[in-house]
């Protein structure tokens, strides 16, 4: 990945270390350090993040419940615990009825 200092130099935009980008609720979606370290992390919509990565090459994914507990985690090092919420659907799967072939799709309420 491109760092967004590389970016912002070739676009000619001046900034200061650390760059930090937030979300609209705050949460920290990417950060910059002057000795070129960065992350960057995505979240859902109650503010669980979902999905992290550093410049080392670590990076993680998580799911939780309306709760707010992690039900799936997923690293770069291999570890995985939970199930992930496509495993638990029917979602992408071909039913036939009458002779018509039918693809689910997960109906969020």
């Amino acid at each position: 990945m491109k760092k967004l200092s590389d970016k912002l130099k070739e676009m000619g935009v001046g900034f200061t270390f650390p760059i930090e980008i937030k979300n609209e609720a705050g949460n920290e979606t990417y950060c910059e350090e002057s000795d070129g370290c960065w992350c960057k992390s995505e979240y859902d919509s109650s503010g669980n993040e979902t999905y992290h990565e550093d410049s080392n090459g670590y990076w993680h994914k998580s799911e939780h419940d309306t709760a707010g507990k992690e039900t799936y985690f997923e690293n770069s090092y291999g570890r995985k615990t939970g199930t992930p919420r496509s495993a638990k659907t029917c979602e992408g799967k071909v039913v036939e009825v009458d002779g018509v072939k039918y693809e689910l799709k997960t109906i969020n309420n």
